[in-house]
């Protein structure tokens, strides 16, 4: 498998479960609320204030962007450490 197709894949998993998370937020932003506080809960942090903000469209669309493009560098890298190991075995 390729650096590039290693980037593109973590890209789009690391993309997917953010449009997840977003829409959650969009649809039921109590729900994602409570999970965030369970989540803080099982590391012992208590936060005394909400954290979920109200939607924003675009804030979602750039969330999405941007997690795609920081996954397909870390596949990427990824990919050059494993051809690094690999190379070296043989």
């Amino acid at each position: 498998m390729t650096k590039n197709k290693i980037g593109l894949i973590v890209g789009f998993f690391s993309a997917l479960i953010h449009l997840i998370w977003s829409l959650g937020v969009a649809l039921m932003p109590l729900s994602v609320e409570s999970l965030v506080n369970w989540f803080y809960a099982l590391h012992h942090i208590d936060f005394p204030f909400a954290i979920i903000i109200p939607f924003v469209p675009a804030n979602a669309v750039v969330l999405v962007i941007i997690t795609f493009i920081f996954g397909y560098v870390l596949g990427w890298v990824l990919g050059v450490i494993r051809d690094m190991v690999t190379r070296k075995r043989r």
